[in-house]
């Protein structure tokens, strides 16, 4: 298809100009677009497909910049992207250097506020509703949440406060779970006109001021008004929050999303309005399994998702599906968890074969991990599996609900580290320093497959709060237990000598320990061989293997830390700590992720950058201790 009418458009000021039918060609182009970019770069399609008409419609009624859309999650908002005059750039979506797969305030004036974690969209659009009332500034500010988005509790807290502050804001609702069914036909449409109308919003507020002096009337045309409402609509929830709702809309139907959303801009106060669109929309094998187009890699359009004809190696998440069933099996006392993320975490089969004991929770972190801490409490052990930046969302519940009770609930922490092509909002590089500073909590840091599973079992025996961290993708391919009750654990608390200095002290040089944490122990091994230092598989960031950290100090010049994790605050710092604690004075190296964001990008190009491949290990030890270091008695940070 021919994008003659897309690439005429430079930003939303050019949209506005379009005739409704130029508007329709306009989404085919743009919807097509989409697929052809996707298909090129890989990305988030399902979602995006589902969202064409619904972004040209925003941005034809509102006037963006000055008008703030904010959206939910960010995976939704390609077509946006594309219309605010970063379609030229499209082909370096998530690449190092490349534009953001989500929202970012510094990418775009149009892109109002960053997102990529959900459910924060109504919070900031109602932070910008009151400074634009409380600048005096006519502006409308909207937005745009995910039907999953509003099963945590931060958008209903958000909902709670908007409807008493009487912002003139818009919630719009993508309800894209459901197919447009009949009620979402030619009746709705006029219905969804009719309320969200200057003659309906007068009317009613004029009834309401006119009987409020004469409650029994008003009561009884308020149970009207939510009868009729309720008759061809699910709001009564939304109208008790204070908003006034519009819908169910088709998403899709521009002849029906312009002019609801032109009535809905000139009414005052909390609006919400719900559209139901489909995922995959327009594109046949999106529609029909839009969860493996949801964020597919590179494909042919024509042809789809093709599976690779030599399979690929065993992620560290399908070790994890593995173990809880394997585990499931041997232990009826355990139980599952997932903040709605069951396909990423790799639970499907676990969901199949063990449903009474399967729970996801939607996305709700705070509450999943509470949830747990409750079936802990009754002689259960629960298994949340959730990635480590979600964690993030519940350290309150972590501490306060876990930790302080010292109950024996597993967190298996998934995409530590970094992540690649989702960037800063996705990247796991604070589990470790967040983590260790809690009272009762373990923290696993295995280093390849066969070892996750075995550090998944230590973590279940204990009677105590216990993360395992695991990094997204293969790792070097070894390979865990294949037989179900095959079921190893660590020594707790124990790391392991990987390698020892082969040479003897006589020969000179520098005598130097490698303590690595978790997959970086096979970079560290390669960098140890050329420059012959001992290299010790530390295994746990908490509790350190103290003795094993004193006996490396006291046998060699210089220690040297590697993590995938921050440094400040990390394992390194564990290690600092406790040689201070020993009274043990010897150079140290901490290597591990700066003190930035990292940027999207190829995971492997991006540890490379921050010196944390083979290389980068060697040429920072060799640049800190080419000389003996036995002379230095300061530690280094890195």
């Amino acid at each position: 298809m021919k994008h003659t009418l897309l690439e005429s458009i430079a930003g939303p000021a050019d949209l506005r100009k379009l005739s409704r039918a130029e508007l329709k060609q306009l989404a085919a182009e743009l919807r097509d677009f989409v697929v052809q970019s996707v298909s090129q770069t890989g990305g988030h399609l399902s979602s995006n497909l589902g969202t064409v008409e619904l972004t040209i419609a925003l941005h034809h009624v509102f006037k963006t910049p000055y008008d703030r859309l904010v959206w939910d999650v960010g995976h939704q908002t390609y077509p946006h992207k594309i219309l605010t005059g970063r379609r030229e750039r499209m082909n370096s979506l998530r690449q190092l250097g490349g534009i953001s797969g989500f929202p970012r305030r510094d990418e775009s004036e149009y892109d109002s506020f960053g997102t990529a974690h959900s459910s924060t969209s109504i919070s900031a659009a109602l932070g910008m509703a009151v400074a634009a009332r409380l600048k005096g500034e006519d502006r409308k500010s909207v937005a745009i949440i995910g039907d999953g988005a509003m099963s945590a509790g931060m958008a209903f807290e958000a909902m709670n406060n908007a409807g008493v502050s009487h912002a003139d804001m818009l919630v719009v609702l993508n309800d894209n779970d459901m197919s447009i069914s009949p009620p979402v036909g030619a009746l709705n449409r006029h219905l969804a006109r009719l309320m969200s109308g200057r003659f309906y919003a007068t009317a009613r507020d004029t009834a309401k001021s006119v009987l409020k002096n004469a409650p029994p009337l008003f009561e009884l045309a308020k149970r009207f008004e939510e009868h009729a409402k309720g008759m061809v609509v699910p709001g009564t929830i939304f109208e008790e929050f204070g908003f006034n709702y519009v819908g169910p809309i088709d998403g899709h139907d521009l002849d029906s999303l312009i002019p609801t959303l032109e009535n809905l801009r000139s009414l005052k106060g909390p609006q919400f309005l719900h559209v139901v669109t489909k995922k995959g929309y327009g594109y046949k094998l999106a529609e029909a399994d839009p969860v493996n187009y949801h964020g597919p890699s590179k494909f042919d359009p024509a042809v789809g998702i093709v599976k690779p004809s030599t399979p690929p190696k065993t992620t560290f998440t399908q070790v994890f599906g593995q173990w809880l069933c394997d585990m499931a099996e041997k232990d009826e006392r355990l139980i599952g968890i997932t903040p709605a993320m069951s396909g990423g975490s790799g639970m499907l089969d676990f969901e199949k074969r063990f449903p009474k004991r399967f729970y996801d929770v939607g996305i709700a972190e705070q509450h999943a991990v509470t949830f747990a801490a409750g079936l802990a409490c009754e002689g259960l052990k629960p298994v949340v599996a959730i990635y480590s930046t979600f964690l993030q969302r519940a350290y309150d519940q972590l501490i306060h609900d876990v930790a302080i009770q010292n109950l024996p609930v597993v967190f298996a922490l998934d995409r530590a580290g970094l992540v690649g092509a989702d960037g800063a909002t996705h990247a796991g590089n604070y589990d470790i320093a967040y983590l260790r500073c809690i009272p009762n909590m373990s923290v696993l840091t295995p280093a390849d497959e066969g070892e996750c599973r075995a550090a998944l079992t230590t973590a279940f025996r204990q009677s105590h709060p216990v993360a395992v961290r695991y990094p997204r993708g293969a790792g070097v391919g070894v390979a865990a237990a294949s037989a179900p009750t095959d079921l190893p654990e660590l020594p707790f608390g124990k790391g392991e000598l990987r390698r020892e200095i082969v040479r003897a002290p006589a020969q000179g040089g520098s005598r130097v320990a490698i303590l690595a944490f978790g997959t970086l122990l096979y970079p560290a091994l390669a960098a140890a061989e050329k420059i012959d230092a001992t290299v010790a598989n530390m295994r746990f960031a908490k509790p350190l293997d103290v003795e094993l950290v004193t006996a490396l100090a006291a046998s060699h010049h210089a220690i040297v830390t590697i993590e995938d994790g921050c440094v400040m605050g990390g394992a390194g710092s564990a290690v600092q700590e406790a040689l201070a604690a020993a009274g043990l004075q010897i150079p140290v190296l901490a290597l591990g992720l700066p003190d930035e964001f990292i940027e999207h990008g190829d995971p492997v190009k991006l540890m490379a950058m921050c010196g944390l491949d083979a290389a980068g290990i060697e040429q920072a030890i060799l640049k800190r201790f080419g000389a003996r270091p036995a002379l230095v008695r300061t530690a280094v940070n890195r």
